[in-house]
């Protein structure tokens, strides 16, 4: 039976390189569908055409297929459809990388960039303070926008889909980020409309998140980790910048490289090796405590940094497990006329 792996976010540069590189991990005798998802059908025909190349390029005898979902994170009647779309096509999900980077950038501050590079330029590419983001953004649903999109969204998708991925014994493989610090999310502000680092407090939640449901998923049968991609070029930043701008920032990641930082990965592809390596690896050489991380040494040279910087505290995780599952109720009851669920599973 072919295996099922459903990335959201496909047509990202992460998201296409998860594909290439659980295409490479996986036996190259196993059949694999790929749910590719965007927003748009160009550029789902896009990511076909592209993962499709990458396979001819592998030689595997195992047969690969395609299917695709149009879904808006946005958009809570988007991500319903999403769900009833795929349980109607599928039995099984074996795996499921949670790959979404909405941010509500406004610009750059460009003399605080200057300052920042001038007094600690490794720094300056890890822990950025100089991106602008936009502050009380909600979406058309009354959520704040980045939180729907990269966490709640993402979650209620993976409620639904449940029985899918219990019958699929999947993995479930959340991205964060190296800029999740606690000191970006304020308790009393879960939904983020109150934060200028929304972003950055979104991956800080994703942390909290995981924390707060992977046992109870495990006694499901479904194993989820914690994973993010270090620093690597994202299409999310460009409009922000021209042609100079845009290789002095990568020159001066390949600078930090050069200086001793393990996360400035720079290729998305090995950005990705984190991800794709939790997605395939045997469940008992993984830790579910662990975040897991992409690095690369000066050369370029790939391995994986088992981070344990993601600390939480009890009652922090029964805040937010509770806050999301309140949430998720509320929604179950505005949703439940939208789609009529003709499933048998």
């Amino acid at each position: 039976m072919s295996k099922v792996a459903v990335i959201t976010g496909t047509n990202s540069n992460l998201g296409l390189n998860i594909a290439y590189r659980l295409l490479e991990k996986i036996p190259f005798s196993e059949d694999i569908t790929i749910v590719v998802t965007s927003r748009t059908l160009p550029r789902v025909r896009e990511c076909i055409e592209l993962i499709n190349k990458h396979h001819s390029q592998l030689e595997r005898c195992g047969v690969l297929s395609f299917d695709y979902v149009l879904v808006d994170f946005t958009d809570m009647v988007s991500v319903l459809d999403a769900y009833n779309t795929i349980s109607k096509k599928f039995n099984r999900i074996d795996y499921f990388f949670v790959n979404a980077a909405q941010g509500v950038y406004a610009g750059i501050d460009w003399i605080g960039a200057t300052k920042e590079i001038l007094a600690n330029p490794v720094d300056a590419v890890t822990n950025p303070h100089y991106k602008i983001q936009k502050v009380g953004i909600k979406s058309n649903d009354g959520m704040g926008l980045v939180f729907q999109v990269n966490v709640f969204a993402p979650y209620y998708l993976i409620h639904k889909l449940k029985p899918l991925l219990q019958k699929g014994n999947c993995k479930l493989i959340w991205v964060s980020s190296l800029m999740s610090d606690p000191k970006y999310l304020d308790f009393e502000d879960l939904q983020l409309l109150n934060s200028d680092a929304s972003y950055e407090g979104s991956k800080r939640l994703v942390d909290i998140l995981h924390y707060a449901t992977y046992k109870d998923l495990e006694k499901e049968g479904i194993d989820q980790y914690l994973t993010h991609p270090g620093i690597f070029t994202s299409n999310s930043f460009f409009k922000f910048l021209n042609l100079f701008t845009y290789f002095g920032m990568l020159s001066i990641f390949y600078v930090a490289r050069f200086l001793g930082s393990p996360w400035h990965n720079i290729s998305g592809y090995k950005a990705a090796n984190a991800l794709a390596y939790c997605a395939t690896t045997n469940t008992s050489m993984l830790d579910k405590e662990i975040k897991y991380g992409s690095a690369t040494t000066r050369t370029g040279k790939e391995y994986l940094i088992s981070d344990k910087t993601t600390q939480h505290e009890d009652e922090e995780v029964k805040l937010v497990k509770l806050f999301f599952e309140n949430l998720r109720d509320e929604w179950d009851i505005k949703l439940k006329d939208q789609i009529k669920d003709t499933r048998k599973i």
